[in-house]
């Protein structure tokens, strides 16, 4: 019995090898992030770097490793729906904390 599940129109949905080391690598960043803001040897600017950057990677794992998000599937579609959805939420994000910046320093706080 092979290990790799394959769907009705002969996408691969991974092995147990790739899910293993999607679940390690996710432990890992997630022991890296929570390391490293529990310590507090680090300055502020230093962990949200850490955090964000950690984040991100963990984010590619999950769709890599457990969503299966690849060129080949489904001619490509996957990845350009994912790459609309991650630019309109970095837009919306983005621009509210912008806003919420500027009327943090724009109040006039008595």
């Amino acid at each position: 019995m092979s290990d790799i599940h394959t769907s009705h129109d002969g996408a691969s949905h991974g092995s147990y090898k790739s899910y293993i080391i999607g679940l390690v690598l996710s432990i890992v960043l997630t022991l890296i992030s929570f390391g490293v803001v529990m310590t507090g040897s680090f300055g502020i600017p230093t962990m949200m770097i850490t955090v964000v950057v950690t984040a991100i990677i963990q984010v590619l794992v999950q769709l890599v490793l457990f969503m299966h998000l690849n060129t080949k599937s489904e001619g490509g579609w996957n990845v350009l729906s994912f790459v609309f959805t991650a630019g309109i939420l970095v837009l919306i994000i983005g621009g509210s904390l912008w806003i919420m910046h500027n009327i943090h320093i724009n109040m006039m706080l008595g």
